[in-house]
């Protein structure tokens, strides 16, 4: 069975950017219907919609008719929780050719991702602005799933401001401000990221309660603010990466003991319990040498960065990590 993970993997790929799940949302179809609507050979598309009913992904009856299944409605690119964008991005070149150099990590521990497009994946993104837009469709998709996660199991509203620091294009930060309708938000993130931020945000009704900033991790941030917000940010680093983002926003803090820093990362189950966060965390040091990190790790980095960790957030999932200032303000 594991050894078919990476056939059924491209099946659905395949069968998903043909958008067979769009051409059924309207009902069953026979094979050769399907196959006029989404421009594919009949006996192709037949034999991998035989292959992806065997995991529950379409049913194919013997009558030659092709109808939806729970698993397909999440193909569909017209629902609220689709997954189309994702599994279009999984299957693009950006992700694909480094599992295809996985021994080479297994062998040095570095990220392939560099040597094998000679450049880095946010480089990457930039020379190839199509996967770029599906990456950024894809993260949104999942960001709007773990978002209410975390709004549902972390009281955002006892911060007066909330600084997003690499917040991409403010879905998190929105949603918080929506809920909460005291709080002032600052989004801070690179200039070709923000530029079109504050139309979003008007659009949200946001405009008198949120500013876009541009800025960098790895540079100066704004100060003031009550509480500082990481979220997806750290699993790209590895630890040394790491802890010059923490230290910069514990400059940021300043002597404000009072002021929290809110990490929104997934924490890694121990032993052999089943975790997507283990396999997230395969994409992170084939990607970008970074890690999924597991809660005794959590507190080592960020105690390395000048924090300590006062919740105990539970694995095996995404998890709010609140954590205070401690220790001497870094110069």
């Amino acid at each position: 069975m594991l050894t078919n993970g990476k056939r059924t993997a491209q099946v659905v790929y395949a069968l998903a950017e043909a958008g067979v799940a769009d051409a059924l949302a309207d009902g069953d179809l026979t094979v050769d219907q399907l196959a006029e609507k989404t421009a594919t050979d009949p006996g192709a598309l037949r034999r991998m919609l035989r292959c992806a009913a065997a995991v529950g992904v379409f049913t194919l009856r013997q009558d030659g008719t092709v109808g939806m299944t729970e698993m397909s409605e999440a193909l569909r690119s017209d629902v609220p929780d689709s997954q189309r964008d994702m599994i279009l991005f999984n299957g693009s070149e950006a992700v694909s050719r480094p599992y295809a150099d996985i021994t080479t990590a297994l062998r040095t521990g570095r990220p392939v991702f560099d040597e094998i497009f000679g450049t880095d994946f946010f480089g990457y993104l930039r020379a190839h602005p199509e996967t770029g837009r599906l990456f950024d469709r894809a993260m949104s998709r999942m960001s709007a799933a773990t978002t209410q996660t975390l709004l549902d199991s972390y009281d955002f509203g006892r911060f007066r401001s909330v600084a997003d620091v690499g917040g991409g294009q403010g879905h998190f930060l929105a949603a918080l401000l929506a809920r909460h309708p005291h709080v002032h938000g600052t989004l801070v993130d690179q200039p070709q990221v923000v530029a079109g931020v504050p139309a979003f945000f008007a659009r949200q009704g946001l405009s008198d309660r949120v500013a876009a900033v541009s800025g960098d991790f790895f540079g100066e941030l704004p100060r003031g603010h009550d509480a500082y917000v990481l979220k997806a940010v750290l699993h790209d680093w590895d630890d040394e990466a790491a802890v010059r983002i923490l230290g910069n926003i514990r400059r940021a803090i300043g002597t404000d003991s009072g002021a929290r820093l809110l990490v929104l990362e997934h924490v890694v189950a121990p032993g052999d319990t089943w975790d997507q966060g283990k396999f997230l965390d395969i994409d992170m040091m084939l990607r970008f040498g970074g890690r999924e990190r597991e809660l005794g790790e959590w507190h080592e980095l960020l105690e390395a960065g000048g924090f300590t960790l006062v919740s105990e957030p539970a694995a095996g999932r995404w998890a709010a990590l609140e954590c205070r200032p401690s220790g001497p303000v870094p110069r």
